[in-house]
């Protein structure tokens, strides 16, 4: 049995449906290696074959705003049909992987196939506006789709999430990052709210030049996120305790989109969600917090997000 996946849209700087349809469908070296993203060929080309292939996932077409770039993705990950609307996909594909992350673009691209009951992954942030974030949540209750940044499955995080690393008492966690709060503050949010013993309660904005918050955690642990902006890639989750202290760089991207392409899988063959609703909320409610709190430079409570789902 095959599982025939769709493959939705391009934003800018973002190479997701080529990593993603490359780590599903393995890759043509020649397609890759002209497709524009040499990052991507760089690391792909870098894997032993045995590490293609999710499941029984096929990405069988595609589409994207741009004709020539449907052709590309087409000819870099072996995808039999590049469609000329999203909603051609219809009837003709078992699930939609919708790799923009823009997040205004999502819910409009995905609702077609939510309501026809068509499994979806959604690339993050899945929303940053509570209305939306109120219209997606029973489909991730339900299981018919999945949002998260692949720093969630992050393996150079496993011993800290296995609790391997005995930190003793959590004083501070800190995640350092490039670019704004907006567009990758998500990626740590995923990277560390599930290894926190409680949930987030508010967020706070601290002065500077770039976007630096203070998410404060039932248990009093300040969890301490900035974005660099333009810098080099940086992605740094540095967890502080009593007995000791641990610093983590995460780098390695085909291991975690290979991850996350996998729970995906496993949600649709399972019926049920790969991540618990509250943590994907509890990130989303997070995000959005963040956002007010540079906009007010005011704490920014997570206590009436509830009452707007």
């Amino acid at each position: 049995m095959v599982t025939r996946v769709g493959m939705l849209g391009m934003s800018d700087g973002n190479g997701h449906p080529f990593s993603f349809s490359a780590i599903i469908n393995g890759y043509s070296d020649s397609g890759m290696r002209h497709s524009g993203w040499p990052g991507i060929y760089d690391y792909v080309s870098r894997r032993h074959g045995s590490e293609f292939g999710v499941g029984d996932l096929r990405v069988t077409h595609a589409w994207t705003q741009h004709d020539e770039q449907t052709a590309l993705l087409c000819r870099a990950a072996s995808i039999a049909h590049a469609v000329s609307s999203p909603t051609d996909m219809l009837g003709e594909v078992d699930a939609i992987i919708l790799a923009r992350d823009d997040y205004v673009s999502h819910l409009p691209l995905a609702k077609p196939f939510l309501e026809a009951g068509i499994p979806v992954f959604i690339d993050k942030p899945l929303t940053l506006d509570i209305d939306e974030l109120r219209w997606f949540t029973p489909y991730l209750e339900s299981g018919l789709l999945m949002s998260c940044s692949g720093m969630r499955y992050a393996k150079e995080l496993d011993a800290c999430r296995a609790g391997q690393i005995n930190h003793g008492e959590m004083r501070l966690v800190r995640g350092t990052i490039l670019n704004d709060w907006v567009r990758y503050g998500v990626h740590l949010l995923d990277a560390i709210l599930p290894m926190m013993p409680s949930r987030p309660i508010s967020v706070s904005a601290l002065p500077g030049e770039h976007d630096s918050l203070v998410v404060l955690m039932e248990d009093g642990v300040p969890v301490h996120i900035d974005a660099l902006g333009q810098v080099p890639a940086m992605f740094r989750v540095e967890v502080m305790g009593s007995q000791h202290i641990s610093s983590f760089d995460i780098t390695d991207n085909f291991s975690m989109f290979r991850r996350t392409l996998w729970a995906f899988w496993r949600q649709i063959v399972e019926g049920r969600p790969a991540i618990v609703t509250t943590e994907t909320l509890d990130v989303i409610r997070t995000l959005i917090a963040g956002k007010m709190a540079l906009q007010n430079r005011k704490e920014v409570s997570l206590d009436g997000f509830d009452d707007l789902l």
